[in-house]
């Protein structure tokens, strides 16, 4: 792939992060000051950064605990930043949720907590009820992940298997105010969905997660179906008294960043035009509509001119049937090359938070040769496609992209260049 097009969309995508910038998003959203204490929590992969930029923003005292993915700690000085696992909660998760808890106990009417909620908290903050167990809320999260299903069908299921997603955690720190600043990486961007809404309750019961499981085929652990079947530990839902006087906002979203790719393309004499910032479903599938509006494009000038490049948000989903790695932006990728190679193209899609799956990297980069170079290499893209392995296909074309933690997850990112 030339070097011209990858430096062209790896700019677009710091864009992209540039406008979710921590910093920037607080400034604006600043809650006012309380007179009582000021305590700070929050969760998601980047809300160590978060936390930093509300320190250096925050004329006053404060306090507070937030909890991250291991490795992405960044160094506060009156916030604690706990570290904990994800895509699968662990043990220092479990550590981490109750460090939460005990930071808004014994709260008054005239304190003030912060909560700062990005991508990610919902595996950061296990939380298992009742008699359940880390390990059942571990096989919950593998099988959500494994099953294909949309990130508002899991978290409506993981709400009500939780001691602290679905407002449960807001609820607590009353008689205080509860301002919750999210940074959104879900489609549509309901605050009440990012991190499965520890501060943010909303509308779902029990028996709609039930028919959500059903519907998508959600193979559950024993114990966890059980639990889903009685009414033990619900959710506090959005009217009741103790979220009366909380506020949410959402600061950055894929649509923000969207937006300001658009504009940097726009400055480098690109036009760009952005599809949507909330499409969902199968990765694979998604990748042949934008590879069937590619090859219209870059064969008949349709529906939009050359030179030109598509943007897209959202969060696709990957149903696991192989043994490969890879994760749903590259998977995105090798779905989108095999389906427009040979049209004149260049792409890149990576995750915003800067992984993407279980590896390094948050994506990828590809083009109209790219399966070409690959079967010159002596492997098959198809098959490896078919074995959820597009992670091996970009790592022998060495056209991984590698940005590292960025600090911030506004969803998905997409772009393709058609010169």
């Amino acid at each position: 792939m030339k070097s011209d097009d990858k430096e062209f969309l790896a700019d677009l995508f710091r864009a992209a992060i540039e406008a979710a910038d921590a910093q920037t998003a607080l400034r604006a959203n600043l809650p006012s000051k309380p007179r009582g204490r000021t305590v700070v929590i929050g969760a998601g992969k980047g809300v160590a950064q978060l936390a930093a930029a509300f320190e250096k923003l925050w004329l006053g005292p404060l306090e507070g605990v937030v909890v991250t993915r291991y490795g992405y700690a960044v160094a506060c000085e009156r916030i604690r930043v706990l570290e904990a696992a994800h895509p699968v909660p662990d043990a220092a998760g479990l550590e981490a949720t109750d460090a939460l808890f005990q930071a808004v106990h014994d709260l008054t009417e005239d304190d003030l907590v912060v909560a700062l909620i990005c991508g990610g908290g919902s595996a950061l903050l296990p939380s298992p009820p009742g008699a359940l167990t880390l390990q059942d809320e571990a096989q919950l999260n593998q099988a959500l992940l494994a099953s294909g299903a949309p990130i508002s069908v899991m978290n409506a299921i993981r709400k009500q298997v939780s001691g602290i997603k679905g407002g449960r955690l807001a609820a607590a720190c009353y008689p205080a105010k509860v301002v919750t600043l999210v940074v959104s990486d879900v489609p549509g961007d309901d605050p009440a969905q990012v991190a499965s809404g520890p501060t943010v309750p909303d509308m779902t019961d029990r028996p709609h997660a039930r028919g959500l499981v059903k519907t998508w085929g959600i193979s559950l652990p024993a114990r966890v179906a059980a639990w889903l079947q009685g009414d033990e530990g619900l959710a506090p839902l959005p009217g009741d008294p103790v979220f009366t006087r909380n506020e949410v906002r959402v600061i950055a979203s894929a649509n923000l960043s969207l937006e300001a790719a658009a504009a940097r393309a726009a400055s480098r004499g690109i036009p760009a035009v952005i599809l949507s910032d909330s499409i969902e479903g199968e990765a694979r599938d998604v990748a042949r509509v934008h590879a069937a509006i590619t090859r219209e494009v870059a064969g008949r000038g349709r529906p939009f001119s050359r030179p030109t490049v598509i943007l897209s948000g959202g969060e696709t989903t990957v149903t696991i049937e192989g043994g490969g790695k890879g994760g749903r932006n590259t998977e995105f990728l090798l779905s989108l090359a095999l389906a427009a190679e040979g049209a004149g193209f260049a792409a890149i899609a990576a995750d915003t938070d800067g992984i993407d799956g279980s590896e390094d990297n948050a994506g990828a980069f590809a083009d109209g040769q790219s399966m070409e170079r690959l079967r010159k290499l002596g492997w098959d893209p198809a098959v490896l496609l078919a074995d959820n392995d597009a992670w091996t296909a970009f790592h022998h074309l060495d056209d991984l992209f590698v940005p590292g933690p960025t600090g911030t997850n506004v969803n998905d990112f997409r772009a393709i260049l058609i010169r």
